[in-house]
């Protein structure tokens, strides 16, 4: 059982020790209301400076595994090898060199939304030279750090970067370009995790003996209407428009869901494009990414519903092309953006179980926000995990799913991106108004460890 951060929320220090400008610093430093209250990550949890209270955090949940990010331009100020910053190697081997001694697993991911500046201004993951990039960044990480980790995630939610940050806009670079950048960016982000998967694979592996992957985001969908053949056709394609864009591609056969490629394709011609927006992917690039998991490394935070939208009008965008609508239940409790519908993830793992091959499952984040002046005792929040552990229980049980690990996100209350510090999420409560950035256990946290020690629900509950 572990828990989870990233490293730009959480760490702070964004100017420290030679760390060269990310994305976030400059989306962030721009002001403009993209994130609650322009509030930034410059100082965040302060991890940067005090990681030993983090640690005492993790021994005093007893967590087996640890996963947390590493911070590209900490590490590379320019993106590039050209220089490297051994303050920022000093600090991420103090982590793993301490995890280690403590029996804590650690999960390292080596991009988790946090872009190099200088790569983001050369075009940043729209750009073709970003793959050559990203798999240097990861040879790096694999040569400096890899003698000692031996769990590995590429890229984080590569589906929800390229739709939050190029469709939307809400993210990095904050420019939306709605039914266009979006294909392109996930394009390039599978080939680059595929281009470092190979990487390890033919220069580590043999000696390092880890395993690599990636962290698909993905929400469970149910029809909104059961008896609808519409509605059953649109939640379909709202899965493979989400989940099995990236996941076919890399664990079945190298290519995008056929759903996907027509839609894009029937939509695209009809707005007169010349071609299909997505791009089509080589033979020699199909054969690149099958097969490029190790294992399957997925973040489920909630449920919806899915009921057929025609696109009537040719509308550009992402659910434009899936025709869609999504939605949720108004009966399920509403934790700002996350709705709790534990029997959700027993159902996607029994969807990746049969979908995939049975795969060994990681689930990398999983968790419930409060609001922004919780009480410690967050009995109510204790309550969605301990109905989630229930579920995963049975799917492990009665569905035989391969789970063998699970994250809880997060340690610590942290930058909850667009959220700022306004959602908190975490198993810790940190006051942002405090220099000294004290770490508080939530009841969740006195109830997580409870579990951990006990090896489950108590009395099977």
């Amino acid at each position: 059982m572990g828990a989870a951060t990233s490293a730009y929320q959480v760490e702070g220090g964004w100017d420290a020790d030679g760390k060269g400008p990310s994305v976030w610093d400059t989306f962030t430093h721009q002001g403009r209301d993209r994130v609650f209250k322009n509030q930034t990550g410059d100082v965040a949890c302060g991890s940067y400076t005090l990681w030993e209270e983090d640690l005492k955090c993790i021994k005093q949940l007893g967590l087996t595994h640890y996963r947390f990010s590493l911070s590209w331009s900490r590490l590379l100020p320019d993106g590039t090898t050209g220089f490297i910053n051994q303050k920022g190697i000093d600090y991420y081997n103090k982590i793993i060199d301490d995890l280690l001694t403590n029996g804590v697993t650690p999960i390292v991911t080596l991009y988790h939304f946090d872009l190099p500046q200088t790569l983001e201004d050369q075009g940043g993951w729209l750009s073709e030279a970003i793959i050559d990039s990203f798999d240097k960044y990861a040879w790096f990480c694999f040569s400096t750090f890899g003698d000692r980790v031996k769990h590995w995630i590429t890229i984080n939610e590569p589906n929800m970067l390229a739709l939050v940050a190029y469709e939307l806009g809400a993210f990095p670079p904050g420019v939306p370009q709605v039914g266009t950048k979006v294909y392109q960016a996930a394009h390039n982000l599978i080939k680059a995790h595929a281009r470092s998967w190979h990487s390890y694979d033919s220069l580590f592996r043999k000696e390092q003996k880890g395993m690599v992957s990636l962290s698909i985001f993905a929400g469970w969908v149910e029809p909104a209407d059961p008896n609808s053949v519409s509605d059953q056709e649109a939640t379909k394609r709202a899965i493979a428009f989400q989940l099995d864009f990236f996941a076919k591609p890399i664990f079945i056969d190298g290519d995008y869901p056929e759903v996907v490629k027509s839609q894009v394709a029937l939509m695209s011609k009809k707005q007169g494009y010349p071609s299909s927006r997505l791009p089509e992917l080589t033979e020699e690039e199909k054969k690149m990414i099958r097969g490029t998991a190790d294992f399957f490394a997925v973040q489920y935070y909630t449920t919806r519903l899915v009921k057929y939208q025609e696109n009537k009008k040719g509308e550009l965008g992402l659910l434009q092309d899936a025709e869609v609508e999504v939605f949720p239940d108004s009966s399920w409790i509403n934790l700002d953006w996350v709705y709790v519908v534990p029997w959700g993830i027993r159902k996607l793992l029994k969807y990746i179980k049969e979908t995939y091959n049975n795969p060994v499952i990681y689930i990398t984040e999983n968790g419930f926000p409060l609001d922004e002046a919780p009480s410690f005792d967050d009995t109510q929040r204790w309550e969605c995990f301990r109905q989630t552990f229930q579920e995963l229980l049975r799917a492990i049980q009665l569905d035989k799913v391969n789970l063998q690990v699970y994250c809880a996100w997060s340690l610590l209350d942290n930058f909850e991106w667009n959220k700022g510090y306004s959602s908190r999420f975490g198993l810790f409560h940190i006051d942002f108004e405090d220099p000294a950035r004290p770490r508080v256990p939530y009841t969740s946290a006195k109830e997580y460890a409870k579990i951990i020690r006990n090896n489950g629900l108590e009395g099977g509950q």
